[in-house]
């Protein structure tokens, strides 16, 4: 095939990123829990026979990057077939932490008896099991984190493997909703399969293929393009988590960048070895860390494929918070040791390209989960949150306030479904005035939200930057750490509590690092 038009081309990248924007509106709108179809955590893509991502959807970075090695393993570990639906959640088979279930399914095109092209959804349950509510336990080893899933087919040929249902539904606490959530992925990989074939049918099969391949090889010319307008050299930088939840003390996330004719080695040696906490990342989170960076160094929208990642050789030691080998627990390193991963990456770059990279936004999702009896409904419930903070400022402008940052990018759970559907109020909810750090360009601040429990609850809390304060970059000073309380009792960065009825727990989230001197 002759090079394409590049009007065509972007017309065709324009059809091939509907297709998992439009697979993730049917998911939201279809789900039953809070932290699907309000807070977004969900996310889709597309990929082509290989398992190399096509298009993904505007969703979640920290899932995005990561799922294309979901994908390999269901290929490899229960290939689906035509009507197949095969769900997985094992961080050491590709996944990221046991809440995201990711489905996968292959599309088959005629005459072709192998698959043409694979569609996958990833969604976060609020609860998949384990030994707290919301399944993002402190727990010490993988086993207590809940249900692990490897590669297993849920739907053959088109039908329900129903005792594979009932297996899975009797280890959560909220079987309902979680049958509601996985029903609507369900829905959005037949709505993703639908518009690949409608697409193949509107172009031919081998013209979809050229056309991906040729963005593909697009992506990548243009990321060796930005890279080779570096100053060629070698780039360190060390950042630190403050603890693992499990007694043990700071987390080192070191990274030393080196950077070539266009390409870059992104080398992990001399972080911490895995800990007994949940903090422990594996190397499909270090990848999608590495992915949202680059893809962000980027001057021009260019289309998110895999060929963006084939300049990048990483370099993750095994046993590593950043490539841990089991039984690690894993709950924190898809949502805290990934930000820390993006921290350190940004330290290293902000040194090759100074005045372009920013300061260091709040560094946590601040992951807060709870369950327990409701006695208005007369049921168990289990809620799971990320709470925002403040963006790090910039050679261009301060930072934003109260937005999520980096690898979230999720929405807030709106008070008013939050009082709806579980047995609390909202006392306060605001902006952290003056929590960004000062400089020419302030951080942006973080913000104040405080619980009052109008039912005893389990209470995990799994945040960081209590410690190591977001950095500030250029002269700018760093922004102030985060805290929380349970009544008048200061609680640490990873705890979990029991809550009585009437209690309040107030949580300060860190605000984002200034930018240059004042």
């Amino acid at each position: 095939m002759k090079r394409p038009d590049p009007a065509e081309l972007e017309l065709f990248r324009q059809l091939l990123a509907s297709i998992p924007e439009e697979m993730g509106a049917v998911l939201r709108k279809t789900a039953f829990s809070p932290n699907i179809k309000e807070r977004r955590d969900y996310s889709c893509a597309l990929y082509d026979a290989r398992g190399a991502t096509l298009a993904m959807g505007d969703h979640m970075p920290v899932h995005l990057g990561a799922m294309p090695a979901s994908v390999e393993h269901a290929i490899a570990g229960a290939p689906p077939g035509p009507g197949d639906v095969v769900i997985l959640n094992d961080p050491f088979r590709g996944g990221t932490h046991l809440p995201d279930i990711t489905a996968v399914s292959a599309v088959y095109l005629e005459p072709r008896r192998q698959p043409a092209f694979y569609v996958a959804a990833r969604a976060h349950h609020s609860d998949v099991g384990g030994m707290s509510p919301g399944s993002m336990p402190l727990a010490r080893e993988i086993y207590q984190e809940g249900l692990r899933l490897p590669p297993v087919r849920l739907v053959r040929g088109g039908r329900m493997d129903e005792e594979l249902f009932r297996l899975l539904l009797a280890n959560v606490r909220t079987p309902e909703e979680r049958e509601g959530d996985l029903r609507a992925q369900l829905a959005a990989m037949a709505r993703g399969e639908a518009r690949v074939r409608e697409l193949a049918a509107r172009y031919g099969l081998a013209r979809v293929e050229a056309l991906g391949a040729a963005l593909a090889g697009y992506s990548e010319r243009m990321m060796r393009a930005e890279l080779a307008s570096l100053p060629r050299g070698r780039y360190e930088f060390e950042d630190f988590l403050d603890d693992d939840g499990a007694g043990g003390g700071p987390v080192r996330i070191r990274v030393a960048l080196r950077l070539e004719a266009g390409g870059a080695v992104i080398d992990f040696t001399g972080t911490s070895r895995q800990r007994e906490g949940p903090v422990n990342a594996n190397l499909a989170v270090t990848a999608s860390a590495v992915f949202y960076v680059f893809r962000c160094l980027l001057r021009e929208e260019v289309p998110a494929t895999g060929g963006l990642m084939r300049p990048l050789q990483i370099i993750a030691p095994e046993g590593t918070v950043v490539n841990a080998r089991p039984p690690a627990a894993m709950a924190a390193g898809n949502v805290e040791t990934s930000q820390r991963i993006t921290d350190a990456l940004l330290g290293a770059l902000a040194q090759a390209a100074p005045g372009r990279i920013p300061a260091a936004s709040s560094g946590t999702m601040n992951n807060l989960s709870l369950g327990g009896w409701d006695p208005r409904r007369g049921r168990r419930f289990a809620w799971y949150e990320t709470i925002a903070g403040g963006m790090g400022a910039s050679a261009a402008a301060p930072g934003q306030s109260a937005v999520h940052t980096h690898m979230t990018n999720s929405w807030n759970t709106p008070v008013e479904a939050f009082e709806h559907d579980y047995p609390l109020r909202i006392r306060q909810y605001r902006v952290r005035r003056g929590s960004g750090g000062p400089g020419r360009h302030a951080g942006g601040d973080g913000i104040v939200r405080e619980f009052e429990f109008l039912a005893p609850a389990e209470i995990t809390l799994l945040a960081d930057r209590r410690v190591t304060a977001p950095y500030g970059l250029e002269g700018g000073q760093p922004g102030r750490s985060g805290a929380a309380w349970l009544g008048r009792r200061r609680l640490p960065g990873k705890v979990r509590v029991h809550a009585d009825g009437g209690s309040v727990l107030r949580l300060e989230t860190p605000g984002g690092g200034g930018f240059g001197l004042k």
